[in-house]
């Protein structure tokens, strides 16, 4: 998306201190790692609000414990380079209308349900870890992402303009990262799958030459 400040911390040297020992991060790596926890981990209970309830219920414990292991890692790195790292508040159906009504009026099956709720809840992660990386995301691309999304997915708005298709076709990419945490923790999840394919089939649909 050409944002600023993209190369403000080396992704890779982050990475090798983090496998090395997390003393090692530099204050900005650690406010960089701490805030990418912190949005992961309060991330999951309210996606799952906009989910129907049987999945809310079948999630909410393992979501909770994970929320939980991973403050504790995050305070962790950012005690020990001495930064304050607060977590993200994200979006519940409660707090949001849709083309004037109620956030889930006119959509209820899984697939439609999962999708608005990652069109809208990504872009706060992003918005959120961004900030802590030094990236420069202009507020006005985030606003009209929010409205259009919200519209398109939830709403009567029949397409995306093309910058904010272009926004959401990136945020989609996390279908990779789904597949590469089921691979490499040997997680064998049909859930995960299931998420994987969800997303990277939105992600293909966003980048073709036309919305279906």
């Amino acid at each position: 998306m050409g944002f600023e400040g993209t190369d403000a911390v080396d992704g890779q040297r982050v990475v090798d201190r983090l496998r090395d020992d997390y003393a090692r991060l530099s204050p900005a790596e650690a406010r960089s790692v701490s805030a990418t926890l912190l949005a992961d981990g309060v991330f999951s209970e309210p996606y799952c609000e906009w989910l129907p309830t049987w999945y809310e219920l079948g999630l909410i414990a393992p979501v909770r414990y994970g929320e939980w292991r991973l403050r504790r890692v995050a305070a962790a790195v950012a005690s020990a380079a001495g930064v304050t790292v607060t977590a993200p508040r994200f979006s519940r159906p409660r707090d949001v209308t849709i083309d004037g009504g109620p956030a889930l009026a006119s959509v209820s099956g899984f697939c439609d349900r999962f999708l608005l709720a990652d069109a809208l809840l990504h872009v706060e992660w992003f918005v959120h870890v961004a900030a802590a990386d030094g990236i420069a995301v202009p507020d006005a691309l985030v606003e009209r992402t929010r409205e259009e999304s919200l519209s398109y997915y939830g709403g009567d708005r029949d397409r995306l303009s093309p910058e904010v298709r272009q926004f959401q076709r990136l945020l989609f990419a996390d279908d990779e990262w789904v597949r590469r945490v089921n691979d490499q923790y040997g997680l064998d999840s049909a859930l995960f799958r299931l998420w994987e394919t969800l997303l990277r089939r939105e992600r293909n649909r966003l980048g073709g030459s036309t919305e279906s």
